[in-house]
């Protein structure tokens, strides 16, 4: 992994401290603007939470950790405008983080950090549960994990008898509008975890949820297998960036 850039050295702006432009700092405390500054946002973030930040400054506070001795919010930005938006930046590759000026393993590692801990946070509320009065929790925690990936994977979430999440497992990644997916894989994995029925997952990076062919083809496939087992198969979702789709209420299963 290569190493960190750092910003050039140039002398202090004379700006607004909202205005201040990205610059490596002399060693010695935080001259006072920044230090005012994060502050400022720190007090912000725990009075109102991270509703009350755009997703620039909430980004900054993550950068915080990361880069202690420069002003971050360029560095924000700059991460908004290349990916897109604050899910993004943190589900970016690593490769692709550090391709980004001022990036380096301190960004990233805080990036993922965060990342996991929403994933970790959001799996929490399914494992274990029964998902079929779990519905709302399970979407939540699909959206978290798979809407703002740049490539499709395919997750297969199984089942006991009594509709508990016991296990999910990524079983495929792919390309940007691809993923080879085997249904006796699937059916197989089923097997080894004697589980009874099977949720198969799938993001679309393009943001719409609408089924392909290919789509329709592999679920209809995965299905018939797991029939011959015994095994159930309860839907298919599919993840955009802002919505869903089930097979099961538009009629495909």
């Amino acid at each position: 992994m290569r190493t960190p850039h750092a910003f050039r050295e140039a002398p202090l702006p004379l700006l607004e401290p909202d205005e201040a432009t990205a610059v490596a700092l002399p060693s010695g405390r935080l001259p006072s603007y920044i230090a005012d500054h994060r502050k400022r946002l720190r007090a912000r973030f725990l009075d109102g939470g991270a509703t009350a930040m755009p997703d620039y400054e909430l980004l900054e506070l993550v950068l915080f950790r990361a880069i202690p001795r420069q002003d971050v919010k360029p560095l924000a930005r700059l991460l908004l405008e290349v990916f897109g938006d604050f899910n993004r930046v943190l589900t970016a590759p690593p490769a692709r983080l550090m391709q980004v000026r001022g990036v380096g393993e301190a960004v990233v590692t805080e990036l993922k950090v965060v990342e996991a801990a929403a994933q970790r946070m959001a799996r929490a509320r399914v494992i274990n549960r029964p998902l079929i009065s779990s519905w709302a929790a399970l979407i939540d925690y699909c959206h978290t994990a798979m809407a703002h990936h740049e490539i499709e994977q395919f997750r297969v979430l199984f089942l006991d008898r009594k509709n508990t999440l016991v296990a999910d497992e990524e079983q495929a990644r792919g390309t940007v509008d691809h993923v080879p997916v085997y249904p006796r894989e699937v059916v197989k994995r089923a097997l080894e975890l004697n589980a009874s029925a099977l949720i198969l997952v799938h993001n679309h990076p393009s943001g719409d949820p609408t089924p392909s062919e290919a789509d329709i083809t592999m679920t209809a496939r995965i299905q018939a297998a797991a029939e011959t087992m015994g095994i159930t198969l309860h839907d298919h979702l599919i993840i955009g960036r802002e919505r869903e789709l089930s097979f099961r209420s538009e009629g495909y299963l």
